[in-house]
């Protein structure tokens, strides 16, 4: 692994430490002995970091963060997007297991698709970009697993009603998201599709689709979507990543490998969102 420059990591110090007490201004003593750095090395980094507009030195020898610093982070803010981070991350998911790997935004009752990415076998793929899907009962669990008191009054609205058996299989999908990090739809029938949003998440009319609550390592599934959530830094979900379009039957060894993989991307993007 390649290893950090320590000069790099000081800059990084002196910054952070600014950043973090923002209405703050400190003197090269104060810096010297919060961030444990000898007095010559501070004192060339704090010069270099002002040369440059990194920071500013007051009038009174105290230093501040800088302006060019701060057009760097507005631009920062800005243009940032977690799906610049997630699209490389999608493409290797597709092409990895020969899928449609897209991400969905859920704006109030609306699940909504803002990028993916289509494997070789899936190009001919046509469900445009800004699709709407309404939030149905059984996907709930995907974006709601963490959150199962919101999840139940979500529940407790619902039209037409929920039944007692179909709240139990979600309490129950919910318990599974909770524990494993990522849901699974399953169709009901055998018939083998192209990838379909409409189905994998729900939609007015009753598709053949239910999320499951167990799987078995050695039991066969034909799997609809595999979802995993990406949180951002409050710890709530900022989107989700699906894998849809699975060329055949999976067994629930090869589901639970495919969802390791997308667990492990949602969680370099969320590092990025934190």
């Amino acid at each position: 692994m390649t290893r950090t420059s320590p000069g790099v990591k000081r800059i990084a110090a002196i910054l952070d430490f600014l950043a973090d007490h923002p209405t703050q201004s400190f003197a090269l003593t104060d810096l010297v002995r919060a961030l444990k750095l000898s007095r010559a090395t501070a004192h060339a980094l704090l010069t270099g970091l002002v040369e440059v507009g990194y920071l500013y030195r007051t009038g009174d020898k105290t230093y501040v963060l800088g302006p060019a610093l701060a057009r760097v982070g507005r631009a920062a803010a800005q243009n940032m997007s977690p799906l610049q981070v997630a699209q490389p991350e999608m493409r290797a998911l597709a092409d990895e297991f020969d899928v449609v790997c897209s991400a969905f935004f859920l704006e109030g009752d609306t699940i909504v698709s803002r990028e993916r990415a289509a494997s070789i076998s899936h190009v001919g793929y046509s469900l445009p970009l800004g699709t709407r899907i309404k939030l149905m009962p059984r996907s709930l669990p995907t974006f709601f697993s963490w959150q199962p008191e919101e999840a139940r009054e979500r529940l407790d609205r619902a039209e037409p009603p929920v039944s007692a058996a179909q709240r139990e299989q979600i309490e129950a999908a919910m318990q599974f998201v909770r524990d494993k990090g990522f849901a699974v739809m399953m169709r009901t029938d055998d018939a083998g599709r192209q990838p379909d949003s409409l189905e994998a998440f729900g939609s007015e009319t009753d598709r053949p689709v239910t999320i499951l609550s167990a799987i078995s390592p050695t039991e066969t599934y034909a799997v609809s979507a595999v979802i995993a959530p990406v949180f951002n830094g409050h710890g709530r979900i900022e989107f989700v990543i699906s894998l849809m379009g699975f060329t055949g039957p999976l067994t629930g060894a090869q589901v639970s490998a495919a969802a390791e993989d997308l667990k492990a991307a949602c969680h370099r993007i969320g590092a990025f969102l934190a």
